[in-house]
């Protein structure tokens, strides 16, 4: 199965974002992916963190989950739709969801990010929590006859979590992202890889990629890795779509090969 991740460069307004990424969606609907991943944040890169409570939606209600789901149904595709401000019962704090929806625009799975990012190197500082309210649950679901576990950006340096989706073990792992690029040009490529090997199964990694206009830089380097831990397609930085085969053959042959799942003794 085909499958593209978008990488955008996200703005400071949510309406110009949604059409970008409508029409990105378009882009790999036409190169015939059925599978579509979105990166984090796809809909806002605000001045400040708190800039997310002012255009955070109501579960099953908004304008941004509204245009996922109609984009899904007219693609007839599989949509990741990277992450959206939800509302959660924290009038402080919102939830950064991870929105699926099916190719008839229902909404399929959601994740919310489990683990925050902070940093501070004496340059940037960045502090999720400050805005945003972890969930709680792994999340894996049913896509397109693949087990596809859910994750989001900072959740990528956590195995633990990963682990935790592979009961049974997916097929394919999604990691939407808006890497800075000082900490993405060091451990990016890294670790999506090191997922990939350790779980012996695909992952789709779409991610932020450029200067925005809040003067924050992403990393970008939006990619698909296989089993062996092959990075199949990369694009670097700035908005576009990349596409790669999602083969359950090779993962097959990579499991057969190397049955490292069988072997493992700590849950």
């Amino acid at each position: 199965m085909k499958v593209a991740a978008i990488q955008m460069v996200s703005t400071t307004s949510v309406a110009r974002n949604l059409e970008a990424a409508r029409r990105l969606i378009r882009e790999a609907a036409e190169a015939d992916a059925q599978l579509v991943a979105l990166p984090e944040y796809f809909c806002l890169m605000g001045r400040n963190e708190r800039d997310k409570l002012a255009v955070a939606e109501a579960p099953g209600d908004g304008p941004i989950q509204a245009m996922l789901a109609e984009a899904a149904r007219m693609h007839r595709v599989w949509l990741i739709g990277g992450t959206l401000p939800l509302r959660s019962d924290d009038p402080q704090r919102v939830l950064n969801s991870n929105h699926v929806y099916a190719p008839d625009g229902t909404l399929a799975a959601r994740y919310d990010k489990i683990h925050l990012f902070r940093y501070d190197n004496g340059r940037e500082r960045y502090d999720e929590g400050a805005a945003i309210r972890a969930g709680d649950a792994p999340v894996a679901a049913a896509l397109a006859g693949l087990r596809v576990g859910l994750s989001v950006c900072y959740d990528l340096r956590f195995p633990e979590l990963y682990r935790a989706l592979m009961h049974p073990p997916c097929d394919l792992l999604s990691v939407p992202a808006a890497f800075t690029y000082t900490t993405g040009q060091a451990h990016w490529e890294l670790l999506l890889r090191a997922r990939a090997v350790e779980n012996q199964c695909h992952v789709i990694a779409a991610a932020q990629g450029g200067r925005h206009e809040n003067g924050r830089r992403t990393w970008g380097h939006s990619m698909i890795v296989d089993p062996w831990g092959e990075v199949l397609t990369v694009l670097d930085e700035g908005e576009g779509v990349v596409c790669a085969e999602v083969d359950p053959a090779r993962m097959a042959s990579v499991r057969a090969q190397l049955p490292a799942l069988e072997h493992r003794r700590l849950s």
